[in-house]
């Protein structure tokens, strides 16, 4: 009956290596993510967008002085002429800056991943195991017995595995939206330049933002998907080995669901958080 605890222990292997990999991926910052070399081309489409943006940034500036003031005679106002003045300024500072700005964002947002891993205790995810129990009903079943044994671990470890990479196509999907986010950045941020367009900033903003607090959301999902995995599935001992097994499996699989669905919705709870 090895092979069929072997397939349980690998599909929980799996699952145990997925989730060591996200609590190392929320913990990392894009420049360091995959030895840097994404981040090093992403600059560099940054800084080529960066001249579009000044343009733009022009465009913004001239709609929003056309718009604000009724007529030439307001612009010489020494009032209105420092105000868009100072627009002007704090806009191309945004624009020019934008990377180290959206930077500082990020970096604020991991130290509330790392002080909510501190404050839980949790290092890294607890691994989930199978119970010696589990192993000793498996081990005492006979040939006949056990056929319905290897469809149920059949069945339940490609779930469990399915499930993992789906987890972990989550984490990864939010790197490459800072990426993309990063790369952008100049175009949205150029709208602050007129008063008319600055909405579209703010959102840029509010959605980079977001994207920032679903490490959090995250890791929160793990920490308490692994306070559960430190307790196992509690199954009947005196039921039958297929019983037990398939308890064990389905009540396993619905936790595991639990979390892939909070890490899948993390996008979708941090914007109704921040009223996107």
């Amino acid at each position: 009956m090895n092979w069929i605890i072997e397939n349980l222990e690998n599909a929980l292997n799996t699952w145990n290596s997925k989730m060591a990999e996200i609590f190392q991926l929320l913990t990392q910052s894009p420049e360091t993510f995959k030895g840097g070399g994404i981040w090093n081309v992403i600059k560099d489409i940054h800084g080529a967008v960066q001249a579009v943006g000044l343009g733009l940034l022009v465009l913004f500036f001239v709609i929003g002085v056309v718009k604000s003031c009724g007529n030439i005679a307001e612009l010489k106002r020494p009032e209105i002429a420092v105000k868009l003045f100072i627009r002007f300024a704090l806009a191309k500072a945004v624009v020019t800056h934008g990377l180290e700005l959206m930077m500082a964002l990020f970096s604020i947002v991991q130290g509330l991943i790392s002080r909510i891993m501190t404050a839980s205790g949790f290092s890294g995810a607890n691994n989930t195991v199978l119970p010696q129990s589990i192993k000793d009903a498996i081990n005492n079943t006979g040939f006949f017995e056990s056929i319905p044994l290897w469809a149920v671990t059949l069945i339940g470890g490609l779930f469990i595995t399915v499930l993992s990479f789906i987890m972990i196509m989550s984490v990864y999907g939010r790197f490459l939206k800072l990426y993309m986010y990063t790369a952008i950045a100049p175009v949205p941020l150029a709208s602050f330049a007129g008063e008319p367009s600055q909405s579209m900033g703010k959102a840029f903003i509010k959605s980079y933002a977001a994207v920032c607090l679903e490490g959090a959301i995250i890791v929160l999902a793990c920490i308490i998907f692994s306070l559960f995995a430190s307790s196992p599935p509690v199954v009947d001992p005196n039921a039958a080995a297929v019983t037990q097994v398939w308890s064990y499996v389905g009540e396993l699989i619905f936790n595991m669901l639990v979390l892939v669905g909070a890490v899948k919705m993390a996008d979708r709870l941090v914007r109704e958080m921040l009223g996107l």
